[in-house]
């Protein structure tokens, strides 16, 4: 209840005017599952639609920028925010995180597509790629 509550609030206003939102919302959502989420935004920054693309188990994930490219289009966004979690409690990004979020920002912005942030998520912590300058 406390997640639909918090995606609605979401969809009314444009997602960055409150980052902790969106971190609120994300720790709520994977509750400890090891997902791959996108978050897929109007032109406004509003929450279009969020949709789970990828489920890891305790190793990393395989993420496919052309699948989520795929998606996008579908949904006509604009711009996207991507997260996933971290099962193990390190809210650090890995080497592979960094590597994965250039080359789908490089892929989507061929589409006119923004990756606005990444967002690795563990417990009740979370780290902004953005927020950390490395966006």
């Amino acid at each position: 209840m406390a997640q639909e509550l918090l995606a609605e609030e979401m969809t009314a206003r444009p997602v960055f005017d409150s980052p902790a939102a969106v971190s609120d919302f994300l720790k709520l959502h994977f509750a400890g599952q090891p997902y791959f989420v996108v978050m897929y935004l109007d032109a406004q920054h509003r929450l279009i639609s969020i949709e789970d693309l990828f489920r890891g188990t305790v190793t990393p994930a395989s993420v496919y920028p052309r699948e989520i490219a795929r998606r996008a289009l579908h949904h006509h966004a604009i711009a996207l925010v991507v997260a996933h979690n971290h099962p193990n409690g390190e809210v650090r990004p890995s080497h592979a995180d960094e590597v994965h979020t250039k080359a789908l920002r490089t892929a989507l912005a061929l589409l006119d597509v923004r990756v606005l942030d990444h967002l690795v998520i563990a417990a009740s912590q979370a780290t902004s790629f953005a927020q950390h300058g490395v966006m």
